[in-house]
């Protein structure tokens, strides 16, 4: 199949620190390829890929300094992946809505995945405009403020097994693992680890607009003893980062559509405590891979139980249920499904072609 995976800008495909987006599109079109696919991959020419890669802009737009317009790149983007249109027997589009009224005018099908979150007032008009869009949510708790969206199936995402290794014995201090942000509460995570008097070690990146919550409420927290922050990390770094603690502590406090972090620490054996937010009850079992709480003082009486869980049913449940094989099948799934749909239309229209009834006659006097 000849498949375009068109991806956002901000980060590389992979990216090289954070960036959920871009390293998802890359585990999806590497294993594309290495199932035999033609794969051609539109993102920042900073990119690296076994696919054609089609660089929009040389490097990710998160990388350039000082004042740039950041619409300007992605309006390219979307010409350069929909005018090849005819290459391609789908598209496959990680842009959110951003691409849908050209996907509209596109010949040939497009797929979109949406990787953010959907309850905000603001989308359900632009969703209502789109309702014809093929979509693919990244969990089901995902797609409820829009339940009534073209849903083609809930895809959870997937990581190659060998990415990360397992850790069989338990660390000696607590992970926090992504982005300095109010939703993440990185904030509430410091109050658990120090209240349970076990180290937090921090590693996350600060976003500039975040940059002003993270001096004023959570650079001052890190002065206890307890806490260290060891800042933004690579993929290298986090098996080593997320295999050597006792826990993911992540209290995150709004509707996470998916949260790639839990699964990293899940392939290296490492169990989740989380609130039950969004998409956490679909992919931890309590008391099984981790623990789903409700208050802070949950979190903490669960900190203080993460040593009886069993770290090999965490690997167990990410090698069942998170790998970039199940993944990419799902999608291909998906693929052939809405390429059949299409083929079977243009033979229907073809068969029996929709025409406007002709103009009465004008009357002669």
């Amino acid at each position: 199949m000849r498949i375009a995976q068109v991806s956002p800008l901000w980060e590389s495909v992979s990216p090289k620190r954070y960036g959920g987006t871009e390293r998802v599109v890359s585990f999806i079109t590497e294993e594309l390829v290495c199932l035999g696919h033609d794969v051609t991959l539109f993102a920042s020419g900073d990119s690296v890929s076994t696919a054609r890669l089609e660089g929009v802009c040389p490097q990710a737009l998160r990388l350039i300094a000082g004042s740039f317009n950041r619409e300007a790149p992605m309006t390219l983007l979307l010409e350069r992946a929909f005018r090849a249109s005819d290459e391609f027997d789908l598209i496959h589009s990680h842009l959110d809505f951003l691409g849908f009224p050209v996907a509209r005018r596109c010949p040939v099908p497009v797929l979109t995945t949406l990787h953010g979150r959907l309850d905000l007032p603001e989308l359900e008009p632009v969703y209502r405009e789109f309702t014809e869009i093929p979509l693919v949510s990244i969990s089901d708790a995902q797609r409820q403020p829009l339940q009534w969206a073209n849903w083609q199936a809930t895809i959870h995402h997937g990581l190659p097994r060998d990415l990360y290794t397992f850790h069989p014995r338990e660390g000696r201090y607590l992970a926090f693992l992504g982005r300095i942000a109010p939703e993440k509460c990185p904030d509430q995570a410091i109050a658990i680890a120090t209240r349970a008097g076990i180290p937090l070690r921090i590693a996350a990146k600060v976003d500039p607009a975040d940059r002003e919550y993270f001096r004023e409420c959570i650079e001052p927290l890190m002065d206890h003893p307890l806490v260290e922050y060891v800042g933004e990390i690579t993929d290298d770094e986090k098996d080593e980062f997320l295999g050597g603690a006792c826990a993911l502590l992540a209290p995150f406090d709004w509707p996470e559509p998916f949260g790639l972090v839990f699964i990293e620490a899940l392939a290296c054996g490492t169990p989740v405590l989380a609130y039950r937010r969004g998409s956490v009850p679909e992919i931890i079992d309590d008391g099984v891979t981790g623990y789903i709480c409700e208050r802070m003082d949950e979190f903490i009486a669960a900190v203080k139980q993460v040593s009886f869980l069993d770290r090999r049913r965490c690997r167990q449940a990410f090698e069942a249920r998170f790998t970039v094989e199940r993944m990419v099948q799902d999608y291909l799934n998906v693929y052939e499904q809405i390429v059949s749909q299409r083929s079977t239309a243009a033979l229907r229209n073809h068969r029996h072609p929709v025409t406007k009834p002709a103009l009465a006659a004008p009357a002669i006097c």
